[in-house]
């Protein structure tokens, strides 16, 4: 009996320490001693390079599928089968990110890309990429930055998302089932390869530019809405357009709207990346009815740089989207939708970089402030995902995530740049302190962001070099009964959210880098 208890003893000792072990594999830092806190001063206006350029990034070779219920979900026991397209017997899926496990892509409706700029004032220079992907986690960019940097030597580098939710899931979280990492190491590669490929192409390709800065606040507020109280929406469009010196000819154009890529909601199974395709096509190609133009294209290179899309910022299925040229009436989730959406952007852009309130620039200087933070995943339900290793994130420290704030400026234009989904109040002012709120408190994330912006020009994108998921108001977290604004159940957001301490660390850096900068 004794015996018994000894091996009883060791074997249990013997599982704890592979279970540390395990935990350790999975949560050790992916990038020892890397920390950033950068400073660079704008100086004297001058000439200004600037590149673009893109790369596809559209997994190919994958397994289709066959749905036999409709419902998205790959499950066999509804009748679900797959098309062995390589012959080797395994069904080789991409998961496509969001909404919902178990949803294999059957397909792709347009490419998706890798987007790049390049800016360099002849002193500095500063890469900003987006991809067409539901978020790109810090880690990553960090192994992304430091293949750049050996390459180009570029002062900074940001890399965002545009957050569709029609992508391969690149976090890990929406894979076959709950205990399935979604991603696919060699298309995480594929990616990564390509993110530095576009800015190399990027910079190589800079040309002597001139720039225009252009904004409508207004016009798109139709495009968006607002699924949590308070409503407050980051439907201001804003754009800078670079446009060659020498041969007048757009180089590219950087589009700055805040909504999620979600249009086509959770039945789809075509790989896209939802309304941002249309928005680029059409400001690029330019707008026709038939044979007709009604608004020429700029050319170039768009990219689209989404903005501050929580507290939830969409277009669900039964929400109106007018077709800006024939004005019907689309609802659902449907391609058409989609596109009339982005067609509405677009023409709404080419308008405004073609009225007179245009600020042309001829000579810049780049100004950046950017600084590693660390953000607490309060979260059980992440912690358990990265222990599993359904989330490959390092901890800096017990329970913490090594992130990044970033600020920058050229010219007449700021450049906020938040680590996930920031709620708009934040940025615009509106943060509420409603009855119900779990921990009592009056609104900590003010003045807004864009109130300490003191540039003329005030873009700010979200899903910058990493996604934490939402950044909610403390004064709004809301978890425990009673809930706030008469619910009757707690809302969605802090399910998705690292905890109630993320919106106060990123706010309270971000605005002392605005500070400085």
């Amino acid at each position: 009996m004794k015996k018994i208890l000894i091996r009883t003893g060791i074997g249990l000792v013997v599982i704890f320490l592979v279970g540390l072990l395990y935990a350790y594999s999975q949560l050790k830092d992916r990038h020892p001693g890397y920390e950033i806190d950068l400073s660079i001063k704008a100086g004297k206006p001058g000439s200004v390079r600037i590149g673009f350029s893109k790369k596809d990034i559209t997994p190919a070779g994958f397994d289709t599928w066959n749905d036999a219920n409709g419902d998205a979900k790959y499950n066999r026991k509804d009748g679900d089968s797959f098309n062995d397209l390589n012959g080797n017997g395994k069904f080789d899926a991409v998961w496509m990110a969001g909404f919902h496990q178990g949803r294999p892509a059957n397909g792709v409706n347009d490419p998706l890309w890798a987007r790049a700029m390049v800016v360099d004032d002849g002193r500095h220079k500063l890469a900003f990429c987006v991809i067409d992907m539901m978020g790109f986690g810090h880690d990553d960019v960090v192994t992304a930055r430091k293949r750049i940097k050996a390459s180009l030597g570029l002062d900074y580098v940001i890399i965002a998302s545009t957050h569709v939710h029609s992508s391969p899931d690149l976090m890990g979280m929406w894979g076959s089932g709950p205990l399935k990492r979604g991603t696919d190491d060699r298309y995480l590669e594929t990616v990564t390869s390509q993110i530095v490929a576009a800015v190399e192409e990027a910079y190589q390709s800079a040309r002597p530019a001139r720039l225009k800065f252009a904004e409508n606040l207004s016009a798109a507020i139709p495009l968006v809405g607002d699924s949590r109280p308070p409503q407050v929406l980051d439907a201001g469009i804003r754009l800078m357009q670079a446009v060659d010196l020498e041969t007048g000819k757009t180089i590219g154009t950087l589009l700055n709207w805040g909504n999620h890529p979600e249009t086509l909601w959770s039945g789809n199974v075509m790989l896209t990346s939802d309304f941002p395709h249309y928005y680029r096509k059409y400001l690029e190609e330019g707008v026709y009815k038939g044979d007709s133009l009604i608004e020429e294209g700029t050319g170039g290179v768009a990219l689209f740089a989404n903005g501050a899309v929580g507290g939830l910022m969409t277009t669900r299925p039964p929400d109106t989207i007018y077709h800006p040229l024939t004005q019907q009436v689309l609802t659902g989730a449907t391609f058409g939708k989609a596109e009339a959406q982005g067609m509405a952007l677009a023409l709404i852009s080419l308008k405004a970089l073609r009225s007179d309130a245009v600020e042309t620039v001829d000579s810049a200087s780049i100004g950046v402030r950017a600084r590693t933070i660390a953000l607490k995943v309060e979260n059980k339900l992440f912690r358990l995902a990265g222990f599993l290793g359904i989330f490959r994130r390092g901890y800096v420290k017990r329970k913490h995530l090594r992130s990044e704030v970033a600020v920058w400026s050229l010219g007449p234009a700021a450049f906020v740049h938040v680590p996930g989904e920031l709620y708009p109040e934040i940025l615009n002012g509106g943060v509420e302190a409603p009855d119900g709120g779990d921990f009592g408190l009056q609104p900590v994330e003010i003045p807004s962001i864009r109130e300490l912006m003191r540039h003329r020009y005030k873009f700010f994108v979200g899903l910058s070099n990493d996604e934490v998921g939402y950044i909610i108001p403390k004064s709004q977290w809301d978890t425990r009964a009673p809930y706030t604004y008469g619910r009757d159940k707690g809302p969605y957001g802090e399910v998705n959210s690292l905890g109630p301490e993320t919106a106060p660390v990123i706010y309270r850096n971000i605005a002392e880098l605005l500070k400085d900068l």
